[in-house]
């Protein structure tokens, strides 16, 4: 090993945050340490119960490079079990450090863990969140922002600065209160506000302190990650234009918007400009497609600039066939580089064989006088053991069941006398296939879906059901590569991609309440036999056991 330098990072006053990077012949390891608390804090003027770390909410910003290699210590010092999972982190071969109820076995109170992922071949904007026990709810989330080599040439100038916008709706309630609503059966109601980096804002309070400051002709990247639990979101700036340069890992062509509807899980980056009037400026972010109107506001101060920022604020769009045309405006740039100097367009993903076609149609209804969310009429339920240690150890058949549901609903499956069954839902996939995923809404509201492991390709939203004669409206050419995709009501949406990274892998609806009720599977992606450390990496050694094969022996590790 050569030589080892430690920095102390200065963007985090706790000294238990700090930065390490250790030169040597793999690449950098930035090294974390995260006290996860309960703390007092009134986001939207109540005191509430939040989720801190290191005393901080949201939590600290990951700031990493590609190919870094993250480590971060977990204390847990909440009362509950806590995982975290890493959105739109790819966890190359490593589904074991995914960080889903599916994959790992969570913390337990008083004790810590470390986890250690790669941030392999990716660049853009992320953010992690707890997945255990209805958590997201009360904090516990910040943003991961993967930056390009300096070798890599990025398709803009280097901005002045780089600022990460955590925006969502909130609830006054914690998670516990939330989460026993759901378990008696009944929906959430309308969320209490909507927060930007935790905070609601007051429109003409003349103390309010800024949240960003930007130097008059200078140009600024904005990160804007929805991290709420129930609605999408427009953003916008008072006075200012938004420039689009990546969206979830990839570069975008460059359109320019007055605000963008972000939807559940959904992250963009954006270029602003400081060329007004130096001055105050809002940033707004407020609900869409509700009856009610929720919002929240922050300051943007143009240095040395005088006077407030006015009080009439710029108005959201309205309908969702903006928001679908603003989706249908959305190109991936083929020219410019991703995290390797190759173009995002080499991948010629419109010319690939089909190898699958999977269709998943999102229900609510009633068991047991229970609310119930669904994926073609089966309602998902962890089990005490992650399906990934079940597979591991070979005891899956005590665990779960394979496709309980199948690649074509049934033709009732949105009727209300269409049962609804609650089970582990894992699907199975084989490795390396070229899958279309079909996500059909028939429902009244939008939903959003992520899938782990994964970055896709969505190449068509429209409205009605979907046939096979539907493709030849598909964008075969540019849609942009990136891990959520929204449905609008009575819609349905298509996305592509090769299901190459061999592990576990969480496909959820990205509303807290519909993923927590069971609207939620896994996908099992085996590697080819005998098993190899090309296609996946060997249980790590520290991982924690838990259920079922917490006192197995551990399976022989693959050599190579």
């Amino acid at each position: 090993m050569g030589k080892m330098t430690m920095i102390t990072s200065a963007l985090f006053p706790w000294m238990l945050s700090m930065v390490v990077m250790v030169a040597w012949a793999g690449d950098p390891v930035l090294e974390f340490e995260w006290k996860v608390t309960y703390g007092t804090h009134s986001p939207l003027g109540t005191p509430e119960q939040l989720i801190l770390i290191n005393g901080q909410f949201p939590g600290p910003n990951l700031n990493t490079t590609t190919n870094n290699n993250v480590v971060i210590n977990i204390f847990n010092e909440l009362d509950e079990p806590l995982l975290f999972t890493w959105t739109g982190v790819q966890q190359r071969k490593n589904s074991w450090q995914d960080g889903t109820p599916g994959t790992m076995c969570p913390i337990p109170p008083g004790q810590n863990f470390t986890v250690r992922f790669q941030v392999k071949d990716q660049i853009g904007t992320y953010y992690y969140f707890p997945t255990t026990n209805f958590q997201r709810a009360s904090g516990g989330f910040g943003g991961l922002r993967v930056n390009s080599r300096p070798l890599i040439p990025v398709p803009f100038d280097q901005p002045a600065d780089d600022y990460t916008v955590m925006v969502g709706d909130w609830y006054v309630d914690n998670h516990k209160a939330l989460r026993k609503r759901l378990d008696a059966g009944k929906s959430l109601a309308r969320p209490d506000g909507v927060l930007i980096n935790g905070k609601q804002g007051k429109v003409g309070d003349p103390n309010e302190q800024p949240m960003f400051t930007m130097k008059p002709g200078m140009t600024y990247r904005y990160r804007i990650c929805n991290a709420g639990m129930k609605n999408s979101i427009n953003f916008r700036i008072q006075g200012h234009t938004m420039k689009v340069v990546e969206i979830e890992g990839s570069h975008t062509v460059q359109n320019i918007y007055d605000s963008l509807d972000i939807h559940l899980g959904q992250c963009f980056s954006v270029l602003v400009t400081a060329d007004k009037e130096p001055k105050d400026y809002y940033m707004v972010a407020s609900t869409r497609f509700t009856k009610y109107h929720l919002q929240a506001t922050a300051v943007i101060r143009y240095e040395g600039g005088k006077g407030p920022a006015a009080t009439t604020l710029p108005e959201s769009p309205v309908g969702w066939a903006w928001s679908l045309n603003q989706f249908r405006s959305l190109r991936w740039n083929l020219t410019a580089s991703a995290a390797r100097p190759n173009p995002q367009g080499s991948y010629i993903y419109g010319k690939i064989p089909i190898t699958r076609t999977i269709k998943l149609v999102n229900t609510a209804g009633t068991v047991n006088g229970k609310l119930r969310y669904a994926i073609n009429g089966l309602s998902h339920q962890d089990a005490d053991t992650p399906f990934k240690l079940a597979e591991y150890y070979n005891v899956s058949d005590k665990v779960f069941k394979y496709d309980i549901i199948k690649d074509e609903p049934a033709a009732d499956v949105d009727k209300a006398e269409h049962k609804i069954t609650v089970a582990p839902n894992v699907v199975k996939a084989n490795y390396r296939d070229f899958i279309e995923i079909i996500f059909e809404n028939h429902e009244k509201s939008i939903q959003a879906w992520h899938l782990a492991g994964y970055s896709f390709f969505p190449v068509a939203i429209e409205v009605g059901t979907w046939t096979p004669e539907k493709r030849k409206n598909y964008n075969l050419l540019d849609a942009v590569s990136r891990y959520t995709i929204q449905v609008y009501p009575k819609s349905w949406a298509a996305i592509m991609l090769t299901f190459d990274n061999a592990g576990m892998w969480n496909i959820r609806n990205e509303a807290l309440e519909r993923s927590y009720l069971g609207q939620q599977l896994y996908v099992s992606v085996e590697p080819p036999s005998p098993r190899s450390l090309k296609d996946e990496y060997n249980m790590p050694e520290t991982a924690l056991v838990c259920g079922v094969v917490k006192d197995m022996p551990k399976p022989a590790p693959v050599a190579a």
